[in-house]
């Protein structure tokens, strides 16, 4: 029972922070994404009025 303890206090953090940060940086690609796919639609109807 020890052993469990060690071991969650040991790696249990990391994996916390580690899950936290994914979090947070999948809401900012997904925000990358969707200003990628905006500039490209500005992009395009910019070209086709030329």
């Amino acid at each position: 029972m020890e052993e469990w303890i060690s071991l969650v206090g040991n790696v249990g953090f990391p994996i916390v922070v580690a899950f936290y940060l994914l979090i947070r940086f999948e809401r900012k690609i997904d925000n990358l994404t969707d200003a990628i796919n905006k500039m490209a639609d500005i992009m395009e109807h910019r070209d086709k009025r030329e």
